[in-house]
């Protein structure tokens, strides 16, 4: 049976968005060596005049929850692996949407510009990976019994588990009434700066083993080059913050970085 023209057109333009995607990504990179991301603890009111921390969370993460849960009623069809995989995209999202925003505590106000720009990528990767995980994945069959793709599945629930715990620490540094900032200790903090940004970075890498498609690869890649930034400028603020910071951690990469 022949593919539809169109259909043929929007797998090309996936994978151009696919490359623009990393070479986003390594524009961030290099910009971020000199520039620090402006959010919490580094908000700049040369960004733009704040939006609360709940709503700009809520809203910019919202479209990567809305986009493959309406993708999902719209192919019914799907096979177990194609329905498994862009499950688990939208339960991260679900937690990111509906749940870490109203667990805050009194976080600072991101700057309009880093919302919108938040808000952009999330239509951008929301509708890349939906999209062609319901119309142009190969998981087919029984592909979902394939052993990568129950190795990559297990290592994004690892990696979200991770990440989620490493949230919770962060926010019962503080005990109730207390101001300042605090040495976070436990769980992968106990290796790395960024134990948040690392349990992300396992999710994604761990999607892509899963998903094995050139949308999945080019998250997982800007994924790592955004977070590996932010967590270098998290790890330097800390030592210069604190003069008791322990020596042995690593930024990112438990023992190795």
């Amino acid at each position: 049976m022949s593919v539809p023209g169109w259909l043929e057109d929007e797998r090309s333009r996936l994978d151009m968005l696919a490359v623009l995607m990393v070479l986003m990504g390594l524009l961030s990179f290099c910009f971020l060596r000199f520039i620090n991301m402006p959010y919490g603890r580094y908000s700049s009111s040369s960004f733009g005049p704040p939006v609360p921390a709940r709503w700009a969370w809520f809203l910019q993460e919202l479209p990567s929850f809305a986009l493959p849960v309406y993708f999902i009623v719209q192919h019914p069809e799907l096979g177990a692996g194609n329905l498994l995989l862009l499950g688990a995209f939208t339960l991260h999202y679900l937690q990111r949407t509906l749940i870490f925003p109203f667990l805050i505590r009194g976080g600072k106000p991101t700057p309009v510009v880093s919302f919108i720009l938040a808000f952009i990528f999330c239509c951008y990767n929301g509708y890349m990976q939906s999209s062609y995980i319901c119309r142009h994945s190969l998981l087919k069959g029984e592909w979902f019994r394939e052993p990568h793709f129950i190795a990559g599945i297990l290592i994004f629930f690892c990696g979200m588990f991770i990440n989620i715990y490493s949230d919770h620490i962060l926010r019962n540094l503080r005990k109730p009434g207390e101001t300042g900032y605090k040495i976070p200790r436990g769980g992968m903090f106990e290796y790395v700066s960024g134990a948040n940004f690392f349990g992300e970075i396992v999710e994604w890498s761990g999607f892509a083993v899963a998903g094995w498609s050139l949308p999945a690869a080019a998250f997982a890649i800007f994924t790592a080059l955004v977070l590996s930034s932010r967590a270098k400028q998290h790890h330097q603020w800390y030592i210069e913050k604190f003069e008791d910071y322990p020596k042995y951690r690593k930024i990112l990469v438990p023992f190795l970085y």
